[in-house]
């Protein structure tokens, strides 16, 4: 018998996707590949995993990866070079720009997705040694204002609650959060509780999402509202004797200042529902419903961070449960919902402009004892530059030196074509990736440094309620990628500094974490892991997930803070904030009508370079679009199913049009995830205005003024390739991950022959074409080794052909010659129906399939569960299940429409 090889056993480690905080059992295939399947055992989870997670098997190619330090030599190519040559350069830029400038003008911007073992080390570089505090993060776009709310509400940036909250619940409240989409693993806990215990559910969004379906109630309020409706709510409980009164008196200050603003900015349910643009009997609903449950959590997410009152958003979500102290209880406490999955680590770690590390600040007592702990020479004293001032002060020559780890500026960040003319400017550029090409990198990177990617790294991560779990390695380290720890130490010793760096492991950056967090802290601040800072190497290849915190001496774990009303503000009581009247700080004109909200899709992540990659997740919504609401639609001359031009003050994209009742009046709602790397003119973030929270910096992701015109073209079609192409100039195109390759869909007004001449040069000996020029009809196929290599098939928009059969031959390793007959006419050689665009990711379920099994008698969502699987596993794909089943009646053209809206 053969030897089994030893690695080829399932890991336990963690999902690197939201911060919920899964836990995954992945075991190698032996070719650089992995099963993957949620961890049973894990408690943020319990076995389940949503539709990226259920595929991150198919993300672990190295075809695009950077696999070897790379720098741009003086005629502008990237060349590959020794990573001590790389090194040395980063060193010598840094300590350049240092001694002829100053520390402030050197930044590193960092990562959600970094392990919290890099997220140190590049804080204690930073701002405890060369002394700047310009380090940020982009978890500065989806959760500081639940920081600074916390912080000024706490005295600590503590989330009070944990999961088991939404299984004891009796009131969940969801503000700004699409968590069917979003956090389908939370999701779903949340309806189990309605189903087993009677839970109901308030969806409060301006967006009719796929969370609003199992709710209760929904109110749909005006953009920008949130704060007025808490404020009504606040009076509302003052009013109607649902305070609880000695929990204020005895653990809170700022009580009476915050109720009197509250009753100026809506002090009844009329005030409410006029400022909000609610129904009063919503509004009266909902208030009563809050005041008659005690236990109730109110989870909040990008909805209400992205926003340049975000910060009072919180505080006024706040306000409403101090007032009535349900707050650390079982079934009671504001949750913030973390987008990544690891910005709690980050916050742990300093890794913020405005912090220091182990949640301390920039106080002279906190400053001194960090200094003291690390032994810091040039230790920064004030807060250094937030995420959009960082990247302005770049652009007016500030910052010289910029490094990059794990994220995509250039296309995340409002008001991208500003961040990607400021980094062109930049005296030395770092970036430290696990792929070789994306807008960042093409903004002009000097250096470039291979990173390992999940499933090769190996440390923790911090998940959204405080729970720290190990991510392990289960893949070798391809190439010469390594630990961003390890790149950012040997710069380090390179400045100077080797002895505070002299790191051999990730667990031994964990225990000085570990030790920093109990340093002088006696109970003082929320986050102490210090019962962990003795753990053994071999202890933390095992560490079992915990939540913090974990005080040295102590064995009982803590779930909750706050219920004992013990706060982290000097006279340990917890601040009452009296938020600012809601005002959007930009207006909608005649030139620019509407107002643009930004945000995710169900099966992408941030800007897909990883979620890109995976066939399955990319035909649920192939192309990137806008949702506008009819009356908009009809006011404007937009079409559902075509295109549209959105303009605002800061760029212009083109984007495919959905027309849906489910959008509010006057706004449009458009996917953050396509950028020039994955689609021709569809860049959300370059039209986004760079207006941010006075308190967290947090941009206004949700309300840019915006006008839209029709985008006409002619012609629809598609190209299938074993490799990435670069299409004509012009043409509105959509990358899309397909077995065996890549696939564009087309959208141009470009003639025949310009097509043929772009497809010549890839057209090898064994071809076949087609063209009809009276119809604008051209397609043609490449074969190589008896199977596609390449095809295009382009016509008129309106018989544009669905590409499903032809994705199916191209995958296949041999097309017969029956095959190769029909290939050309776009239809499958056995008559087989096309499953049409993927409704069920997880199981790769179609739509027409669905639609088959509910003229087949399937009527409920389980019904077809049973049959097909679909929506059985992390359950986002049932909302559209329901209205597949709530449309059967209609006919079939209208049926699918209405799914897709």
């Amino acid at each position: 018998m053969n030897a089994v090889d030893p690695h080829l056993h399932a890991t336990r480690t963690t999902c690197p996707y939201c911060g919920v905080g899964c836990g995954v059992l992945a075991t190698p295939d032996g070719n650089g590949g992995a099963a993957i399947a949620g961890d049973p055992a894990h408690p943020a989870n319990l076995g389940r995993l949503c539709s990226k997670g259920s595929a991150l098997g198919e993300t672990l190619s190295l075809d695009e990866r950077l696999l070897h330090p790379m720098m741009r030599s003086d005629d502008g190519e990237m060349a590959q070079v020794a990573w001590g040559d790389a090194l040395d350069h980063v060193a010598e830029g840094f300590q350049k720009v240092v001694a002829e400038h100053g520390p402030s003008a050197v930044a590193f911007y960092l990562s959600g997705q970094l392990l919290t073992e890099d997220y140190y080390v590049a804080n204690k570089l930073m701002k405890g040694f060369l002394g700047s505090a310009n380090v940020d993060t982009n978890s500065r776009l989806c959760m500081a204002s639940s920081v600074a709310g916390h912080k000024r509400a706490f005295g600590a940036d503590t989330v009070p609650g944990c999961y088991e909250d939404l299984d004891q619940a009796d009131l969940l409240v969801l503000v700004g959060s699409n968590a069917a989409w979003c956090h389908p693993v939370l999701y779903q806990r949340m309806l189990a509780n309605k189903q087993t215990r009677g839970a109901r559910i308030v969806v409060i969004d301006p967006r009719r999402t796929d969370t609003v379906g199992d709710d209760d109630l929904f109110l749909g309020l005006k953009p920008g509202t949130d704060t007025a409706l808490f404020s009504g709510l606040f009076a509302y409980l003052a009013d109607n004797a649902a305070l609880d009164r000695s929990y204020i008196d005895e653990h809170t200050s700022g009580f009476d200042d915050a109720l009197v603003r509250a009753r100026t900015i809506a002090g009844s349910v009329v005030a409410t529902a006029k400022a909000t643009g609610l129904d009063e009997i919503d509004v009266a609903t909902f208030f009563q419903m809050f005041k008659a449950t005690p236990r109730v959590v109110t989870l909040y997410s990008q909805g209400v961070n992205q926003s340049a009152q975000g910060t009072d958003k919180v505080n006024a979500i706040l306000n409403c449960h101090l007032a009535t102290g349900r707050i650390g209880k079982p079934g009671a406490s504001p949750f913030s919902l973390t987008g990544q999955p690891n910005a709690m680590g980050g916050r742990e770690v300093g890794g913020l402009a405005n912090q220091l590390a182990a949640h301390m600040g920039f106080t002279p007592v906190d400053i001194d004892r960090v200094r003291r702990f690390w032994k810091a020479p040039h230790i920064a004293t004030h807060e250094g530059l937030k995420a959009v001032q960082m990247f302005e002060a770049i652009g007016r020559g500030e910052i010289r030196v910029l490094w990059v780890m794990g994220t995509n500026p250039a296309v995340s960040l409002p008001d991208a074509d500003a961040v990607r003319a400021a980094l062109s400017k930049l005296d030395l550029f770092v970036v430290s990736e696990n792929v070789r090409s994306n807008d960042t990198v093409n903004a002009g990177a000097h250096v470039l440094l291979p990173a390992l990617a999940w499933g090769e790294k190996s440390g923790t991560v911090t998940n959204s309620e405080r729970r720290v779990s190990r991510q392990r390695s289960f893949l070798r380290a391809p190439g010469e990628a390594r630990p961003d720890w390890w790149a950012l130490s040997e710069v380090a010793k390179r400045l100077g500094y080797g002895a505070s760096f002299a790191y051999t492991s990730a667990a031994e950056i964990f225990r000085e974490h570990a030790a920093l967090s109990a340093f002088e802290n006696n109970g003082n601040r929320d986050f102490d892991i210090g019962g962990l800072m003795k753990v053994s190497d071999e202890a933390f290849d095992t560490m079992a997930p915990v939540q913090w915190p974990v005080r040295e001496g102590t064995t009982k774990p803590q779930a909750r803070f706050f219920a004992d009303g013990q706060f982290y503000a000097n006279d340990r009581r917890a601040r009452f904030i009296a938020p600012e009247a809601p005002e959007l700080r930009t207006q909608v004109s005649i030139e620019r009508p509407l107002r643009l909200n930004t945000g995710r899709v169900r099966d992408q992540w941030h800007t897909m370079t990883r979620t890109g990659l995976s066939p399955r997740l990319g035909q649920h919504i192939p192309e990137p679009f806008v949702d506008i609401h009819p009356d908009d639609a009809a006011q404007f001359g937009i079409v559902d199913g075509g295109h549209a031009r959105l303009t605002t003050d800061y760029g212009e994209c083109v984007l495919r049009v959905i027309v849906s009742e489910r959008q509010q009046r006057g706004m449009l709602f458009a996917p953050i995830h396509w950028n020039d790397e994955t689609a021709g003119f569809a860049r959300v973030g370059g039209l986004v205005a760079p207006i941010t929270d006075p308190f967290s910096g947090q941009p206004e992701n949700k309300a840019t003024p915006v006008a839209i015109v029709p985008a006409a073209f002619t012609q629809r079609g598609f190209v299938l390739s074993r490799i990435p192409l670069e299409m004509p100039f012009g043409v509105q195109w959509a990358r899309v991950a397909v077995t065996g390759g890549v696939g564009y869909l087309l959208s141009d007004s470009t003639d025949v022959e310009t097509w043929q001449n772009w497809l010549k040069p890839l057209l090898g000996d064994d071809a076949a074409e087609y063209e009809d020029v009276g119809q604008g009809v051209y397609r043609a196929v490449s074969f190589k080794d008896d199977g596609i290599e390449t095809c295009l098939f382009i016509g008129p928009t309106e018989g544009a052909l669905s590409w499903d059969a032809v994705k199916e031959l191209f995958a296949a390793e041999t097309v017969s010659d029956d095959q190769r007959r029909t290939l050309l006419s776009g239809k499958s050689a056995d008559g087989a129906a096309s499953a049409g665009p993927i409704v069920c990711a997880c199981f790769g379920v179609g739509r027409n399939t669905i639609c088959d099994a509910i003229a087949a008698g399937a009527g409920t969502a389980a019904e077809i569960g049973a049959k097909l699987k679909a929506g059985t596993n992390c359950g986002s794909c049932i909302p559209e299940l329901k209205r597949l089943i709530a449309t059967s009646e209609a006919e079939p053209d209208q049926q699918r429409k209405v799914a897709a809206s």
